[in-house]
């Protein structure tokens, strides 16, 4: 059996990431952070960080969102590109940046309570508070 590749990129392709392996399926985030960063809610996966290669790096600028959360975006697109708990061994890759088919679903909403009052979760999947 072949390994699996997930590639993708940024908007303008300053950032390029391979993941090695199958993607983990994702959440997705309706806290205020998430959504005054991607505009909307954040969909990500959790990948282990040795399954994550990532091309133009120098391009990915970080900005410490609490003690124990960065958030990385595209310093030249503003493209949200990672939400990583920092000393931990995984990060979490906005789904937004894959190239073609996933092959995974959302398995769950979550921090449902802060979310906007302009949208209703209406697709069936796991809802949490938090």
């Amino acid at each position: 059996m072949q390994n699996k590749t997930h590639e993708g990129s940024c908007l303008c392709g300053a950032v390029q990431i391979s993941i090695a392996g199958e993607l983990p399926q994702p959440d997705a985030c309706h806290c205020s952070q998430c959504r005054k960063q991607s505009g909307h809610y954040f969909a990500s996966t959790d990948i282990p960080e040795s399954a994550l290669t990532i091309e133009g790096e120098d391009n990915i600028c970080w900005y410490p969102s609490s003690e124990k959360v960065r958030r990385g975006f595209c310093r030249i697109c503003g493209s949200t590109l990672f939400w990583d708990p920092i000393h931990h061994d995984k990060i979490a890759v906005a789904m937004g940046l894959f190239d073609g088919a996933t092959e995974t679903s959302l398995w769950s909403h979550i921090f449902v309570a802060d979310k906007g009052d302009y949208y209703n979760i209406e697709d069936g999947v796991l809802q949490k508070d938090q």
